[in-house]
């Protein structure tokens, strides 16, 4: 005897495997999606990791130009305390001998 429940039953399988077919179509579009956006997420990282490795060359090439200025600067100080010493030490020199003029006059009794 043929089961009358038998044809409602693989109605109902039939029903179902339509559901998981469709569901399975879904589930490859959206792993389809979710690739594309981690694609494009994935550029938008490397655009922005280039964009900060640019600005830390730049940042570090300006910081480079900057020692180099306080190097020149660093140079022209010392070079202009050397010229200031040099100049107070004939400075100086030359008040020891006008002062030395004075003590000769004084001592040696010599009056204008």
């Amino acid at each position: 005897m043929p089961d009358p429940d038998l044809e409602s039953r693989v109605s109902a399988l039939e029903a179902r495997m339509d559901e998981v077919a469709a569901d399975a179509s879904a589930a490859r579009h959206l792993a389809a999606a979710n690739d594309r956006d981690y694609a494009d997420l994935a550029i938008k990282v490397d655009a922005n990791r280039n964009a900060i490795n640019a600005l830390g060359v730049q940042t570090a090439n300006r910081f480079d130009q900057l020692d180099d200025r306080f190097d020149r600067l660093d140079d022209r100080i010392d070079r202009l305390e050397h010229e200031m010493r040099a100049g107070f030490a004939r400075t100086a020199a030359g008040h020891q001998q006008i002062v030395e003029l004075l003590t000769g006059r004084i001592e040696g009794g010599e009056d204008r």
